[in-house]
């Protein structure tokens, strides 16, 4: 059986992977302990996430560049915020996956100068560091969520159901059931505020705490992605986000995305998340760089379809750079940076 080959993250710390989503680590991110000074976190922050799995920073984008990137959502898939019925009518799909993505509100979006700007945005970049106690990180090539209420040919209900693997509402983004639990970090940017009814990602903190307990207690075979617990005894709660807003995760929290039940409102958000630099990994490094240069849809993840009626080569040209997302994308080396303060 062929295994990958593990590259070493550009960091001071062994954080080794195979494909710049998982890491393995010498000691889980819930237990790490600081060498790095914090710089957007503070220590109560800081402890709420290794406890609990989440955290929020807020206002990471201004509210202003928030509701550019909702504007855009609604701009790129041809939608009309003052026609609601513009958001039901369906396209040609090109897979059950693709009819799946729409019901649940991608925008295969990757490119823009706006996505751009919030992963290049400094207090985004921070609340990462924090995280991973690591200045050398690759920000993740993701896209838009803008999902309407869950209804008509939008709803949930047209999803045959599937007793385990992958559930939209609760699930966990690493196989739970390893011996060596892999360590991930992923991340939303609010473009909408949280509102009753508006759905939105909802997670289990309490699971996350009592994870090792919790996980010992289980019967051989249990599922690895889908928690099965009693919401009772592990409550699952929406966290309150304003627009603007970043929340990060740890990969080992519960969570998922609760349907939009609201009349006419929609619920928006940026996927951005940053994880150790694989520099050494140079064929990652090279689609990724090729990825921003000609728009191309990153392959990093089998669900990134692209847009299928225009590609976002055919709209606008790459996104402009500063220093921080030169290094971020990997086009530029850290060790060859002064520092990213």
């Amino acid at each position: 059986m062929h295994t990958p080959h593990l590259h070493r993250a550009a960091t001071g710390r062994p954080y080794f992977s195979a494909d710049g989503e998982t890491y393995l680590a010498p000691a889980p991110l819930r237990d790490l302990r600081k060498t790095e000074p914090l710089r957007v976190l503070s220590a109560e922050d800081f402890a709420f996430w290794q406890t609990y799995g989440y955290v929020v920073v807020r206002e990471a984008i201004t509210p202003g560049e928030a509701k550019g990137l909702l504007d855009f959502a609604w701009q790129f898939q041809g939608l009309d915020p003052d026609r609601p019925d513009s958001c039901y009518e369906e396209p040609e799909f090109r897979s059950e996956l693709d009819r799946h993505l729409y019901i649940y509100g991608f925008v295969e979006a990757y490119h823009h100068q706006l996505i751009w700007d919030s992963r290049q945005t400094q207090r985004v970049y921070d609340a990462f560091v924090d995280v991973w106690d690591s200045p050398e990180l690759w920000v993740t090539l993701d896209r838009l969520n803008l999902n309407p209420p869950n209804t008509g040919t939008r709803s949930r209900a047209l999803i045959e159901p599937a007793d385990e693997g992958f559930d939209i509402e609760l699930h966990w983004d690493v196989d739970t059931t390893l011996a060596v639990l892999p360590q991930r970090v992923q991340g939303i940017i609010a473009l909408t505020d949280t509102r009753p009814g508006l759905g939105g990602f909802q997670c289990a903190p309490e699971l996350f705490r009592r994870f090792d307990e919790w996980r010992v207690a289980q019967p051989a075979g249990r599922d690895p992605v889908r928690p099965g617990t009693d919401r009772a005894e592990f409550p699952v709660i929406r966290p309150d986000l304003q627009a603007g807003d970043l929340l990060i995760f740890n990969g080992l929290l519960a969570h998922g995305v609760a349907p939009n039940l609201s009349d006419n409102a929609v619920r928006a958000v940026q996927y951005l998340s940053m994880m150790p630099a694989l520099e050494e990994h140079t064929a990652l490094r090279d689609s990724r760089v090729d990825s921003w240069r000609t728009l191309a849809t990153p392959d990093w993840n089998a669900t990134l379809l692209g847009d299928a009626r225009e590609p976002e080569a055919l709209r606008y040209g790459p996104a402009e750079l500063n220093g921080l997302g030169r290094r971020l994308l990997g086009l530029d080396s850290w060790s060859a940076a002064e520092g990213a303060r």
